[in-house]
């Protein structure tokens, strides 16, 4: 009996400890959004809720553009690398792929969809302007434009960390949305259809005028290669 019962209280124990490390587990995901925001704004980065930091760029066809020329209009910011096998996934099919579809979607409703590149000049993925423009075209794809950011900067304001990383700024200026363009962090083209897209969903409730129910999630995919 006494056996019986040291063994009752080892299993009660091993269980309350499982327990309390799933809760433990739960609450830190629960916490991560805000720990995210916390730390944007105490490295004085972009962040959910706050007014997006201004910047002005040229495009890949030598335009310059500053973000807050687009004020009153909804943003959308994708850090982009062609060479990248997320990014591939997101740009697969012929002119059909899951960005291409949201450049196509939301630019019809208005939207201003800037792409940017910060991969430094001296990577083996930076693709200079006139390449980056013809993948533009033999992909379909449709952004209001593609900066170009060799020196990083604006990427660090951002605090962009993959390829791809996706941001939703407000009419008012305001930064939405900051993180993945899924919930589903893989390479594989099958995960698109059974992945929450979070970019299509913050859009769809901002034109609608509701709050970005989804407004941080982790951005996956590689890394930018900053120049150092």
């Amino acid at each position: 009996m006494t056996r019986l019962i040291r063994e009752t209280q080892n299993i009660t124990e091993n269980n309350l400890k499982t327990l309390t490390t799933r809760r433990a587990l739960a609450g830190a995901l629960a916490l991560a959004p805000l720990l995210a925001i916390l730390n944007a704004r105490a490295q004085g980065m972009a962040a959910v809720g706050q007014l997006a930091p201004d910047f002005s760029a040229i495009d890949a066809l030598g335009k310059s553009h500053k973000l807050s020329d687009f004020n009153g209009k909804l943003v959308v910011l994708e850090w982009t690398n062609p060479g990248c096998p997320f990014v591939k996934k997101h740009y697969s099919g012929d002119k059909t792929g899951n960005m291409q579809s949201l450049q196509k979607e939301f630019t019809a409703k208005g939207v201003v969809w800037l792409s940017i590149n910060s991969t430094e000049a001296a990577n083996v993925d930076y693709l200079p302007p006139a390449k980056l423009t013809s993948w533009q075209l033999d992909k379909g794809a449709s952004p209001t434009a593609m900066l170009m950011d060799e020196s990083g900067k604006i990427g660090q304001l951002y605090g962009a960390k993959t390829t791809p990383h996706l941001y939703i700024i407000s009419r008012q200026g305001v930064l939405l949305y900051a993180g993945g363009i899924d919930s589903i962090a893989s390479a594989r083209v099958d995960d698109i259809k059974t992945a929450t897209n979070y970019v299509r969903q913050g859009l769809t409730e901002a034109l609608a005028g509701k709050p970005v129910s989804v407004a941080v999630s982790n951005a996956y995919g590689c890394s930018i290669k900053y120049k150092t």
